[in-house]
């Protein structure tokens, strides 16, 4: 009786190469190479701190954009004939890569909990004891999967489109007609179907959530109080946010028991975007509401650009109705629902185009009043409300009677004037806390105040303060950052800014990019939250409120509690 001769037992040599051959086949050496420094890169510090979630899709984008220039650089090798070394060569090179990628990942994921402590640590936050390495490394490893899939999907198409094309065309020129096509379409598709349904669909959210108006939210009874019986803007017309800033601002009783001093009732006036049809009939119906209140009787009268959604910043009009006294007016305008980053991408002239119609209504009405009689006139805004405040008018058609000055907190990075001021900056002084000029009309603040100010020269009749931090990824990102190390990252450093923070070509930028998404969950006083006390100084510098001596700012600081004002 025979037997069935036992099966041959698979060589360990045998499986290795069957796994090469496989790995070779669906994956692109250079690109796990280059995809593996990338995912290292990404966990190095940033601006802001990182949660393991945030980390993981990071440093998932991060793998799959450096896998695809990987990938690109070895198809170029190939499609340009190059030459390529023998099997056993390729091989070992295979075998380096492959440690060498591990090393890169293990290293970096066990300094990841130190890196993320730097940042912590400069913006007074607790360390975290130990971070989560197989959590990021699953997060990454899914958006990194999903976003090789979409990549995948598009060479394919690619290559169906070339096969098509080589048919009748030379089959270099065939290849770059169908790169082009493929990425038209697609760009097409996605701008016009995803993009713009994506759109609409949240400006319909936010403009829906804009108009809800609960039970509780009973019009103000204060005859001057926006939306009330004698006002002439409808409560129902103002949107969520602006009937909470409406209604929860420190009264003159508030006022006097926090400073020991005398104090009115300030003026807050807010007109949404439903109050009127059109951009001028909101700012025409600004003025008649500022006239009607008696605003212009006030020694202060400010215009507010709110963020997109219409939001205000209590800690910046709060901190300076303190230091008035409420003697105080101040006027806001919407001219959003959706989000700053939202609005900027689609609605990037209307925040400008709204300005110049508040500013023109009022400015035009406030130089027919006798200048012993009437108030002095500030403009502010923080973010995308500094962006679109600072195109409220031109120096040149104020010369003849200008207004007094601005407060500009947060400005974002695409802001001309800011902009222009940065890069005209005074030799050694730091892109972060730029020194413009002679300092008289315009000057920049951070967290230290007003320190080293008493050594500048005297301010001219036109003050204007951007308060900005160094850690603000809103002000500081920059789409050069993709491929140009960005001056405020050259020594010294802010001191809000970790020193282990390094620039790394694209991963900066995304890394930059996602702290733009998250700027408002940093600390008060950090990011982009910005802090009661630092509007303290800044309003103090711009508008000059008389009858306050240094340890009374100082008193008025220390009774502000800055979480009280914390977006989260």
């Amino acid at each position: 009786m025979s037997s069935a001769a036992a099966p041959k037992p698979i060589a360990l040599a045998d499986k290795v190469n069957t796994l090469w051959e496989w790995l070779d086949r669906h994956f692109s050496f250079p690109g796990l190479l280059l995809g593996s420094i990338f995912f290292a890169l990404s966990l190095t510090p940033s601006l802001l701190p990182r949660t393991e979630i945030v980390q993981g899709i990071l440093s998932g984008c991060c793998f799959a954009v450096g896998y695809g220039v990987g990938n690109l650089i070895h198809w170029l090798w190939g499609f340009l004939g190059l030459r390529v070394p023998p099997g056993r060569v390729t091989r070992a090179l295979g075998l380096i890569i492959a440690l060498a990628c591990i090393g890169f990942v293990v290293t970096a994921l066990a300094n990841a909990n130190g890196w993320q402590n730097s940042v912590r640590a400069v913006m007074a936050m607790k360390p975290v004891e130990e971070t989560q390495p197989l959590v990021i490394a699953a997060i990454a490893l899914a958006i990194a999967s999903i976003l090789l899939v979409i990549g995948r999907v598009m060479v394919l198409l690619i290559r169906w489109v070339w096969r098509h094309l080589e048919r009748h065309v030379p089959r270099r020129a065939a290849l770059v007609l169908a790169t082009i096509l493929v990425t038209i379409v697609v760009a097409l598709l996605v701008n016009n179907v995803f993009w713009r349904s994506a759109l609409r669909a949240a400006d319909r959210f936010y403009q829906q959530l804009d108009a809800v108006v609960s039970t509780s939210d009973a019009p103000p009874q204060a005859w001057h109080a926006t939306g009330s019986a004698q006002s002439l803007i409808d409560w129902r017309t103002i949107g969520k946010d602006s009937r909470i800033y409406i209604q929860s601002g420190p009264s003159a009783a508030d006022i006097e028991a926090l400073t020991g001093k005398p104090a009115m009732e300030p003026l807050r006036t807010y007109v949404g975007l439903r109050s009127a049809e059109r951009v001028t009939e909101r700012a025409d119906l600004a003025l008649a509401e500022l006239q009607r209140i008696g605003a212009f009787d006030r020694s202060v009268l400010v215009l507010i650009m709110p963020v997109g959604t219409g939001w205000v910043d209590q800690a910046a009009i709060d901190t300076l109705e303190y230091l008035h006294g409420g003697d105080v007016a101040s006027v806001a305008v919407q001219y959003s629902y959706l989000t700053s980053a939202l609005s900027l991408l689609v609605e990037p002239t209307y925040g400008a185009t709204t300005a110049q119609a508040l500013f023109s209504a009022v400015y035009d009405y406030w130089t027919m009043l006798p200048k012993d009689a009437r108030p002095r006139l500030y403009l502010h805004g923080l973010s995308l409300g500094a962006l679109a405040s600072q195109n409220s008018t031109t120096i040149y058609d104020v010369l003849g009677d200008p207004f007094h000055g601005a407060l500009w907190a947060g400005p974002p990075f695409s802001s001309s004037l800011w902009g222009r001021m940065t890069e005209s900056r005074q030799p050694g002084s730091p892109a972060w806390l730029p020194r413009f000029g002679n300092d008289s009309a315009i000057r920049f603040m951070n967290q230290s105040g007003r320190s080293g100010w008493d050594d500048l020269p005297a301010w001219g009749p036109l003050r204007t303060v951007f308060l900005q931090y160094a850690s603000d990824p809103i002000v500081f990102f920059s789409f050069e950052s993709d491929w140009t190390k960005p001056d405020w990252m050259n020594a010294p450093r802010g001191p809000d800014v970790s020193p282990a923070l390094n620039w790394y070509p694209l991963v900066t930028f995304l890394q930059l990019a996602l702290d733009s998404a998250l700027a408002q969950t940093a600390p008060v006083g950090y990011g982009h939250v910005y802090s009661p006390h630092h509007y303290i100084d800044a309003w103090y510098e711009v508008t000059q409120p008389p009858g306050w001596t240094e340890a009374e700012l100082d008193a008025l600081k220390a009774a502000i509690d800055p979480e009280d004002y914390a977006p989260f």
